[in-house]
């Protein structure tokens, strides 16, 4: 019979369909992705990204925290509503929020919980920078080492168990995240030409630019530079005057025409596809329009159905929260020398979604009277 080799041992078992060769930690991988200042490009050029993620940063936030002893719960409130984040904030929603956004954006949240160092009590909470982070796996594929930039080597975290790691949406077989931004760059380079291009074109049209062409005669050849420089300098000092507020005519003598450059072409309608690459944008980010301040023409049938989707995928974020939220109460029971199972509550996504649960709970209580009246007659 085979022997197992060290290198393949783990306490969770033998996974066969992971490739052996990282198992021994030959490799690691970057927890941002390679195109990242071009994401981050992306949320500064286009503001409606940005708005995007941070709207649903804010509504995947609210959960209530519970747990059997009251008394344990008093002491596990009064710390999470009190613990330094970042060393400016304070409160475990404020990590939160910075621990989604560094996931929808780069794919991968990572914090940490921030000790003395003896290791006994939480000092506050850290959103770490996955830029300068990598992941590598040991020995153990389920418990995956990390390791921090510093100068130009990367070094192993020495206290992972402090570490708070979430993956979003990691393809089969990974375990890094991908960024909910992923495909855009191609939309939004178009988008940001678009928007160059209308930029321009205002600069052409808006800003009027005028040509002033003097056409002399046979007579007036001998001095045609001659009257060309002081119809410049005329029509040089009536733009200057008109600047200021002053309405001052041009006279000369000669065959002059005036003409607006640019004034003979018609700029492009840029509605229709600005709205289709918008469309592909909100469609990638899975945030209603209307959330957006777009006034598409949609009916209410529709507006429900977006406000559901939004509401699963508000569901799968903060399902990859709560494993951190759990593990920062244990983490904090075990050196308080406290213990109790703690419950999470979220915070229902809207008062619409609470209207329609009352609903179905009345119908539903009322499908059963009736069928316990027909059953006892």
């Amino acid at each position: 019979m085979r022997k197992r080799t060290k290198a393949h041992d783990s306490r969770w078992g033998i996974i066969q369909t992971r490739p052996r060769p990282l198992w021994a930690g030959e490799g690691s991988v970057p927890l941002a992705p390679a195109a990242y200042p071009v994401l981050l490009g992306i949320r500064q050029a286009i503001p409606m990204v940005d708005a995007a993620l941070r709207r649903l940063v804010r509504l995947a936030g609210g959960v209530k925290i519970t747990c059997g002893d009251p008394g344990i719960q008093q002491r596990l409130e009064e710390f999470l509503s009190r613990v330094p984040v970042n060393g400016i904030n304070h409160g475990l929603g404020s990590f939160l929020d910075g621990h989604l956004d560094s996931m929808l954006t780069y794919g991968n949240g990572v914090g940490e919980m921030v000790t003395d160092e003896a290791g006994t009590q939480i000092l506050g909470l850290f959103n770490a920078d996955p830029s300068i982070l990598r992941v590598k796996e040991d020995s153990d594929p389920l418990e995956p080492d990390f390791l921090v930039q510093q100068g130009v080597e990367y070094r192993p975290v020495e206290n992972k168990q402090w570490l708070l790691y979430s993956a979003h949406d990691p393809a089969p077989g990974q375990i890094v995240g991908r960024s909910v931004l992923e495909g855009l760059p191609a939309v939004s380079e178009t988008l940001t030409v678009i928007f160059r291009s209308i930029r321009s074109n205002f600069e052409r049209v808006g800003n009027v630019r005028y040509a002033v062409t003097y056409q002399p005669t046979a007579e007036d050849q001998p001095y045609a530079g001659e009257r060309a420089r002081q119809i410049a300098r005329e029509w040089s000092r009536g733009m200057e005057s008109a600047a200021q507020g002053q309405v001052q005519d041009l006279v000369a003598v000669g065959n002059i025409s005036i003409k607006a450059i640019g004034s003979d072409n018609q700029i492009l309608d840029t509605e229709i596809p600005v709205r289709q690459l918008l469309e592909q944008i909100i469609a990638k980010l899975g945030v209603p329009p209307f959330l957006l301040g777009l006034s598409w023409s949609t009916t209410e049938r529709m507006a429900q159905q977006q406000t559901t989707i939004l509401a699963s995928e508000l569901s799968y974020y903060r399902r990859l929260l709560e494993p951190v939220i759990q593990k920062i109460c244990r983490t904090w029971m075990g050196l308080s020398g406290v213990y109790s199972p703690v419950t999470l509550e979220w915070e229902a996504v809207d008062l619409q979604d609470q209207l329609q649960q009352a609903q179905a709970e009345y119908y539903r209580a009322r499908a059963q009277e009736i069928t316990s009246q027909e059953g006892n007659p």
